[in-house]
């Protein structure tokens, strides 16, 4: 057992993500399967924005293929984060939202994003480093 002392202990009082938590099969590390992809966090900006059709996504996504857009949309969908809603028209009109849930992941995620944008010039200045 972890004393509140060990690094561990502390860790977990603080409800810091420990080593164990990461291990195959648990909450966490299917939490961090779910959203740790760049597709999935640009999706979920894109439609933290509002309602969005297929080929708005498309294009607002930059680089992501109409393949994995669609995969990553129904995995999207069977987690509860969006909905998907097929409107009975010719060609057919679906458009896309997020769920409560989804956009509380977004609101969730937003204090990493910040962090990114502040941090941003010194990890690349890091990686610049690195790389000499």
């Amino acid at each position: 057992m972890d004393s509140v002392n060990s690094p561990r202990g502390v860790a977990k009082a603080a409800g810091a993500v420990t080593s164990m938590q990461l291990e195959q099969g648990c909450m966490t590390r299917r939490v961090f399967d779910l959203i740790a992809d760049k597709w999935m966090l640009s999706i979920l900006c894109v439609l933290s924005e509002g309602t969005a059709r297929y080929s708005a996504l498309q294009r607002a996504v930059v680089g992501i293929t109409p393949k994995v857009l669609t995969q990553h949309l129904r995995s999207l969908e069977s987690s509860g984060l969006l909905t998907r809603t097929v409107y009975p028209v010719v060609p057919p009109h679906v458009e896309y939202e997020l769920t409560d849930l989804g956009r509380s992941l977004r609101q969730a995620l937003q204090p990493l994003l910040v962090w990114g944008e502040s941090h941003l010039d010194e990890v690349e200045q890091a990686q610049s480093a690195h790389q000499q």
